[in-house]
């Protein structure tokens, strides 16, 4: 049976620090899942919001700070087991709609493409820490099937593609897609499972978030998130032992001791 670790919604931000990634790492390299699936947003990119644009919390964005940002995310995810040399799981890096952002500018300023001294998607570089990367298909994002599971940024309802979501999230995913999925970006965590004639188990996760800072643009909204990792255990044709491992856990667990090695 295989055992898939789901990293949500990282969000690297050029003002806060991503010790989280150090903890992630650590984690990795001492449950050893076959595959991680990077749920998407690990990039920020507040400097491409077209929500902030003209407030003053844009000021002071910068493209170059964003990019950092999110590759020092990844490279500190990935730097434990790289430098223990021990197999590495398969990764899966499922773009989120900030990564999408990108897309979006040149959509409406290709002048402002270039791989040398403009803005492009290979500024990412997601194939240096992945070995497969799902993209956005037109403007809804790309899903990840494996083990009976469906994997996406998030899923769509309705001809206009809003995202599904509301009160009970992860049973209206069950209801629209009829099979095991699991998504993020809502940064909420909730959990579903039904049945089918047959017998078959059919569940539903909404995965949280991984971020250990509050977004401004939310006020109390910030209340209403999980901080934290989903480990999807004994995965068997969409169906699995489910652990929930809080950010704060990974803090204690991880942090502490990093803190005093560095010392």
């Amino acid at each position: 049976m295989t055992d898939i670790l789901v990293v949500p919604d990282q969000h690297g931000h050029p003002d806060h620090n991503n010790d989280r990634a150090d903890w992630l790492g650590q984690y990795i390299k001492d449950t050893k899942p076959d595959i991680v699936v990077n749920m998407g947003d690990t990039f920020d990119m507040p400097s491409l919001s077209s929500f902030d644009k003209g407030k003053a919390s844009f000021n002071g964005a910068s493209y170059e700070k964003d990019i950092n940002s999110g590759l020092d995310f990844l490279d500190r995810m990935w730097h434990p087991i790289r430098k223990s040399k021990k197999k590495l799981p398969y990764s899966v890096f499922l773009e989120g709609n900030h990564e999408h952002r990108l897309k979006r500018v040149l959509e409406f300023e290709p002048h402002l493409a270039g791989d040398r001294y403009g803005i492009s998607y290979k500024n990412y570089q997601l194939s240096d820490y992945h070995n497969e990367s799902v993209y956005y298909e037109g403007q809804t994002p790309g899903i990840f099937a494996c083990e009976g599971i469906s994997f996406a940024h998030y899923f769509v309802s309705g001809l206009m593609g809003r995202p599904v979501g509301g009160e009970h999230h992860a049973s209206s995913l069950i209801a629209k897609n009829h099979t095991s999925c699991v998504a993020a970006h809502s940064h909420t965590l909730d959990y579903s499972v039904r049945h089918s004639t047959s017998g078959k188990r059919i569940m539903g996760l909404v995965a949280g978030v991984y971020q250990d800072y509050d977004s401004g643009w939310a006020g109390n909204l910030n209340r209403l998130w999980f901080q934290g990792l989903c480990h999807l255990r004994n995965v068997d044709e969409g169906s699995y032992d489910l652990e929930v491992v809080r950010l704060a856990t990974l803090r204690r667990v991880y942090g502490e001791t990093l803190k005093k090695e560095s010392q």
